[in-house]
């Protein structure tokens, strides 16, 4: 069988949660089969298993994306595999499973800052209406997901007739750039942000919960631009430690989740919540706004708040802070971490493929 995975979402200067999934769940189905990778740049090698099969296409933005299908059907492939939905499908003689990760994107149409204007405004006009996703979605044979809340979803905005999977998102294992064992007996004083800063990820309210927590540390560690970290910095007051970090390597990410902290959101809108899975796998408890989705992920290993009420997040940070509440956090963190591995999400991509191509 000739499996192709599209890794040409794979970013060769810093992984976002695209990238991260890409390169992890194509390593971990490279372990269990044959794959054969797709990229468009001779960089994204180096984040490919080793000795991997790969093909040169052009990037997924190109004007030749619509014809991808017509491409590799050259090449023969049985089944292809993309971690976005928007390969061109037209003419294909493949299976096809295509991935929808959540729909922030109708509820927050702002684009990602990384692109162009032109691609920008069509990322705009692609999610004013259901329409241009259905139309991409019922191209494929199955659509994936990454988590049953995001399945849920789209269950109930009807955005695909297609059968849809869960192939869980997963996190990295951060413990293995540690030199130390973590210490979970003492009290948490850092509280970890991981997360861009656009609107909905609701940072405000908590450096506003800043405020009642004078012995904590509220650590920014992503890359933010000049102006929207000015605007955070007026809200900071001067009984609040905020340190914005403005990018962190996964080392630097990983050790300052191992000292003393907690990891923290408040986000309105997550298909997953990538950066609570990591904290929990190192047995890191978190406090989070109280949603589904963070539900679905951190279960009982962490402490969930009103993610419009600053003071109700400070209220939980001090409650997990307690010694022996977040020692208890930490078991239940570590326990709830089991549920979710690049290995078990492979054997299931692995599983829907074998499925698909036998039908």
């Amino acid at each position: 069988m000739k499996i192709f995975f599209d890794a040409r979402y794979i970013r060769t200067d810093f992984h976002d949660g695209i990238s991260r999934f890409s390169t992890e769940l194509g390593t971990a189905l490279s372990d269990i089969t044959t794959v054969t990778f797709l990229i468009y740049d001779k960089d994204q090698i180096k984040f490919l298993p080793k000795n991997a099969k790969y093909i040169t296409i052009h990037n997924p933005t190109s004007a030749l994306e619509p014809l991808t299908a017509l491409i590799l059907n050259k090449y023969h492939p049985d089944v292809v595999f993309s971690p976005m939905q928007t390969i061109g499908a037209f003419g294909r003689k493949f299976k096809l499973i295509l991935t929808l990760h959540d729909m922030i994107y109708y509820h927050h149409r702002t684009p990602p800052v990384q692109f162009n204007p032109i691609i920008r405004f069509g990322w705009w006009l692609f999610h004013a209406t259901y329409i241009p996703q259905r139309l991409l979605l019922n191209s494929a044979d199955i659509v994936a997901t990454v988590s049953d809340t995001s399945r849920q979803e789209f269950l109930s905005h009807k955005i695909t007739k297609r059968p849809i999977v869960v192939i869980y998102n997963a996190p990295q294992q951060l413990r293995k750039l540690l030199k130390k064992a973590i210490d979970i007996k003492k009290a948490p004083k850092n509280l970890v942000y991981m997360g861009s800063f656009m609107p909905y990820k609701n940072v405000e309210t908590l450096i506003r919960g800043m405020d009642f927590l004078p012995n904590h540390t509220l650590h920014l560690l992503s890359r933010i631009k000049p102006s929207r970290q000015s605007e955070l910095k007026d809200l900071i007051s001067k009984n609040a430690n905020v340190v914005f970090h403005n990018g962190v390597s996964d080392k630097e990410y990983a050790e300052v989740l191992s000292d003393k902290s907690l990891l923290v959101t408040a986000s309105l809108d997550e298909g997953y919540g990538l950066p609570i899975a990591e904290a929990q796998a190192l047995g890191v408890p978190a406090v989070i706004n109280d949603m589904p989705i963070f539900h679905e992920v951190a279960g009982d290993g962490a402490l969930y708040f009103d993610g419009t009420d600053p003071k109700d997040f400070a209220e939980k940070v001090k409650e997990a802070s307690v010694q022996s509440n977040y020692i208890e956090l930490s078991k239940k963190a570590t326990e709830q971490s089991k549920k979710f591995s690049w290995d078990k999400s492979a054997s299931t991509l692995l599983n829907i493929i074998n499925g698909l191509v036998s039908k």
